[in-house]
């Protein structure tokens, strides 16, 4: 005798249970990714002058600091998304596999930290 339905006894098993989540984060970082670059843009368009002390003083805003901090999370987060299907498509060995996605989560946190760390600089005035 079989234990339930067909589609309950394979639900959540096999190379794809997790692809629908990712997808999803995926799609939602890039449709973050479209408005705050949109944000980025204008507001650059906007600024009469470029020099050090026109940007860290744009940057210092507390809106134009907390739009960035999330820029920047979004296009990382993004990124991290779509180079760990790279991996998982391409590298078929378990072990390098583990290390590659390893080493990408680090490189991208480690990045994620430096720039937020750059931007509460310059936002709470000590650049």
């Amino acid at each position: 005798m079989a234990n339930g339905t067909p589609i309950g006894r394979v639900r959540g098993l096999g190379p794809a249970h997790e692809g629908p989540h990712h997808w999803l984060v995926q799609r939602f970082t890039a449709i973050g990714n479209l408005f705050l670059m949109l944000w980025f843009g204008v507001s650059l368009a906007l600024m009469s002058s470029y020099d050090y002390a026109s940007m860290t003083d744009w940057l210092s805003g507390p809106l134009n600091s907390t739009l960035m901090a999330l820029l920047v999370i979004s296009i990382f987060w993004h990124a991290r998304l779509g180079l760990q299907v790279l991996v998982e498509d391409y590298v078929h060995d378990a072990g390098t596999k583990f290390g590659v996605i390893a080493a990408l989560n680090l490189a991208t946190f480690a990045s994620v930290a430096f720039a937020l760390i750059c931007i509460a600089r310059i936002a709470f005035g000590a650049a």
